[in-house]
């Protein structure tokens, strides 16, 4: 009598996600094992043991897998995310499984995928059980691992006995307003610590008793603010505790059932991995975030076409950066407001604009047309208003950085001392990032006074 699939735990670790995904995969093909092994030149046995993470999978058998199944070179950056959690030392994979970067959350979406049942083919085996994963004792054992340094422990006497639907709106209204902060004046200083703050208060709340019928909605309410947390620390460049925030708040939405959450966490996490230099990692989470896109709207599709534009333009793959942006501007065009969730809000046409101006923006530092980049990022400007400073201060900055770069220098000076006036008003290291980009590019174009005096001013804003 033959065994019963061996139950897969993609939440353990990066290769059980690799392994759960692939079974997935090909469930989805309706391929046993041997037919995808003949495919691929390999035996079963050596399917069977990557899929329940027995046996980790090679370079060359990842790209195989990707065009057998057709998954568009998911599997093979996925293995950079194995590797990357096997080079940590085995106690700290154990102590940090959910905090891990950058990988060891997507079980967020294999696990969304394995329960979801009409995804299952008829004869598929059981899929993984989260609430078994994520029962609430289970889930407190995991806090610390989740967000450690991140938070401290909370006293138990400031929390309720159980749960209400105050405390639910609570973080809900929290959440709302640091995002408002955050957008207008950056994520670093007051807008940060009042942001760990909540988040302290937030893990605390979910070990106290919650009814099934409120549970959901306490879940949605800490993804939602663990993103706006994670966010925040982004902005200020504290990218491990952005991580750990952005972990905790995967889990959290998909506990929660939350497929628009999840969807807008993984583009944050994509972008973050893409600003430290990981486009690799970043590609993979947006194409993560990309799963079952018939569930999410087509504002949220555009926002992941656009950053997958954003990472392929990093890697310096004009054909699919271009292909990407197509993608995006076609989901954009049939976006409609009222479908999409309260966080979405910030993602109008001037957003829309400014994202893929930055992918352009890459492409034109590689020699290809800059009048792209500039149309869109002179539409992002035009169109952001004062509650979202910072990213009209961020499109201004590439603008006058691309104008320096590719155009004429002295209308650069007078794009850069517009953007200075609002970079000064801002706590925004990721601004400054791009500020300090604009000094070099016109150290490198200008010896004129005036460039010399824009300089001076880049130097006095960020040194105030």
């Amino acid at each position: 009598m033959p065994q019963p699939p061996k139950r897969l735990e993609p939440g353990r670790s990066a290769r059980h996600w690799f392994g759960a995904e692939l079974r997935s995969r090909r469930i989805g093909r309706a391929w046993k094992q041997r037919e995808l092994a003949a495919l691929v030149h390999v035996s079963a046995d050596l399917i069977r043991k990557i899929e329940t993470a027995d046996r980790r999978c090679t370079e060359d058998l990842a790209r195989r897998l990707d065009t057998a199944l057709g998954t568009g070179g998911l599997f093979s950056r996925a293995l950079l995310l194995v590797d990357a959690e096997a080079d940590r030392s085995p106690s700290e994979a154990d102590k940090h499984q959910l905090g891990a970067p950058p990988g060891s959350d997507h079980p967020a979406g294999g696990r969304m995928l394995a329960v979801d049942d009409s995804s299952q083919p008829d004869g598929s085996p059981d899929p993984v059980d989260r609430r078994s994963f994520l029962a609430v004792s289970g889930f407190a054992a995991l806090l610390p691992a989740a967000l450690p340094g991140l938070v401290r422990p909370l006293d138990r006497a400031s929390l309720p006995r159980t749960v209400s639907p105050d405390e639910i709106q609570q973080i809900m209204d929290a959440a709302s307003l640091l995002s408002r902060w955050d957008n207008h004046y950056g994520g670093a200083g007051i807008v940060r610590e009042t942001a760990m703050a909540q988040l302290q208060w937030t893990t605390g709340l979910l070990q106290v008793h919650c009814s099934e019928r409120l549970r959901p909605q306490l879940f949605a309410a800490a993804a939602r603010l663990g993103m706006v947390v994670g966010a925040t620390a982004f902005d200020a460049c504290g990218h491990t505790d952005a991580r750990q925030a952005f972990a905790f708040a995967a889990v959290c939405a998909e506990e929660a059932g939350e497929w628009h959450l999840r969807a807008k966490i993984y583009s944050f996490r994509a972008r973050q991995e893409i600003w430290v230099g990981n486009s690799d990692s970043g590609l993979t989470y947006a194409e993560l975030g990309l799963a079952r896109a018939d569930r999410l709207t087509a504002t949220e599709r555009a926002m992941l076409h656009t950053a997958r534009a954003r990472a392929l333009a990093k890697m310096g793959d004009v054909q699919r950066t271009l292909s990407a942006i197509g993608d995006a501007d076609d989901a954009f065009a049939q976006a409609s407001p009222q479908n999409d969730p309260p966080w979405m809000g910030y993602y109008d046409e001037a957003q829309h604009h400014g994202d893929t101006g930055h992918a352009l923006y890459d492409l034109a530092a590689l020699g290809e047309d800059p009048a792209p980049a500039g149309d869109r990022l002179l539409t992002a400007i035009n169109g952001h208003t004062d509650q979202y400073m910072r990213s009209r201060a961020i499109s201004r900055t590439k603008l006058a950085s691309l104008t320096m770069m590719t155009g004429d220098p002295d209308q650069a000076l007078v794009l850069g001392h517009a953007a200075l006036d609002e970079v000064g008003r801002l706590h925004s290291r990721r601004v400054a990032d791009d500020v300090r980009e604009l000094a070099r590019l016109t150290a490198s174009r200008s010896q004129k006074p005036e460039a010399v005096a824009l300089r001076e001013r880049i130097a006095f804003t960020l040194g105030a």
